[in-house]
């Protein structure tokens, strides 16, 4: 899954999507290490302050969690919005 350029729905939602739907499926398990922003930037080919935005979002909803000097990490399931 990569973000659609041209889809009217803005870059950070979609990239929060994208990580959303792979901590879903597992991809991204409880507290693993979530790509960096410079990764995330690279491999989807968007701006930092997308991804930025996308990640605050993300926290925002309970998805990750940053810790400073280490990154950003999944969050433990019980913190997931609708506790799947």
């Amino acid at each position: 899954m990569t973000v659609d350029q041209l889809d009217p729905t803005p870059i950070y939602e979609q990239l929060a999507g994208i990580i959303r739907e792979k901590i879903k499926a597992g991809d991204l398990a409880e507290r693993q290490l979530v790509p960096s922003e410079s990764s995330l930037q690279q491999k989807h080919g968007i701006a930092r302050g997308s991804v930025r935005r996308a990640m605050e979002l993300l926290r925002e909803e309970g998805w990750v969690v940053t810790i400073q000097g280490r990154g950003t990490f999944v969050a433990p399931r019980e913190n997931w919005p609708g506790k799947p």
